[in-house]
């Protein structure tokens, strides 16, 4: 989203190489990025890299307006996968997601598709993005009576206010399927870097996306304000802390960053480090401090 409504391709080039020097090699997209640019740029960008080094995903639901330009029909999928790799510029993507649910189209049908994809080599392993536990379960049900490749991961929303299903609801599924989570999200639209204590700043995202702010409530603003000090007491920014708390799950594979400057990436990607500092003590004072807010815990 970044990519496509914000940033020229000079600034793609510049983070997506600050990224990969630093250690990612993994890249994310999706046909609803602005519209498709996002898809553009970040494939301009790749031309840059050696194919083989990277990881490149994409999801399909929200390819357009018509009435098949969306949702997950044998025919959207399809036709939105092959619209996206041309925007990328690239035979296949690595993983490619089913962007939401769709309940006005049979998971066998969702589910066949995706298996055509895979075969014909359009994408390497398929996988879905917040579906609920039951619907993931009903796709590996029927992979199996149809013979085709089922799911293997999942892209949920995940940070320390939303919670509830990354450790409670998908908690059958690990052991079960080997389920992989590319969780998003885990500054919470930036509330958990700190920088809306004060009100909402010009030009940030809340401002720019005024549905967001409703998620911006004087309980948050306080529990973040409780983070600043455990960060402060750990050498690290609120962000950094925050980052560093999605990757100490286990069920966690990796954490989509978003950053629109060089800076906010490096900061961000200093995650890592911090996720060393994390013991039994600091993860019980991070779960005390965002209490009243979070919608679940691990039991």
């Amino acid at each position: 989203m970044t990519f496509g409504a914000e940033l020229d391709l000079a600034h793609v080039k510049r983070t997506m190489k600050l990224a990969f020097e630093s250690g990612v090699n993994f890249f994310d997209n999706a046909e609803a990025y602005g519209g498709g640019e996002a898809e553009r740029l970040m494939g301009a960008a790749l031309k840059d890299f050696k194919r083989l080094d990277v990881v490149v995903s994409t999801k399909v639901f929200w390819g357009g307006k018509g009435p098949n330009d969306k949702g997950l029909s044998h025919k959207h999928v399809v036709e939105g996968t092959y619209a996206a790799l041309a925007r990328l510029g690239l035979d296949y993507v690595d993983l490619l997601f089913c962007h939401r649910p769709d309940p006005d189209t049979p998971i066998e049908e969702t589910v066949r598709a995706m298996d055509f994809l895979v075969r014909s080599g359009r994408a390497f392993y398929w996988g879905t993005s917040e579906w609920p536990a039951d619907a993931i379960e009903a796709a590996h049900r029927v992979a199996r009576e149809l013979g085709c490749v089922p799911p293997t991961m999942e892209q949920p929303e995940y940070n320390l206010f939303r919670r509830e299903r990354v450790e409670r609801e998908y908690l059958p599924l690990y052991g079960r399927h080997g389920l992989g989570l590319t969780t998003w999200s885990p500054l919470a639209s930036g509330i958990l870097s700190g920088k809306y204590g004060n009100g909402i700043p010009k030009g940030s995202r809340l401002e720019r996306v005024q549905w967001l702010q409703e998620y911006l409530t004087p309980e948050k603003v306080t529990a973040t304000r409780k983070l600043a000090e455990l960060a402060n007491g750990l050498g690290c920014t609120t962000a950094q802390l925050a980052i560093a708390w999605c990757l100490a799950n286990p069920h966690v594979s990796t954490v989509i960053l978003g950053a629109s400057n060089a800076a906010q990436l490096a900061e961000n990607l200093d995650a890592a480090r911090v996720r060393e500092r994390l013991t039994a003590d600091v993860l019980a004072a991070i779960d005390a401090a965002v209490a009243p807010t979070a919608n679940s815990k691990a039991s």
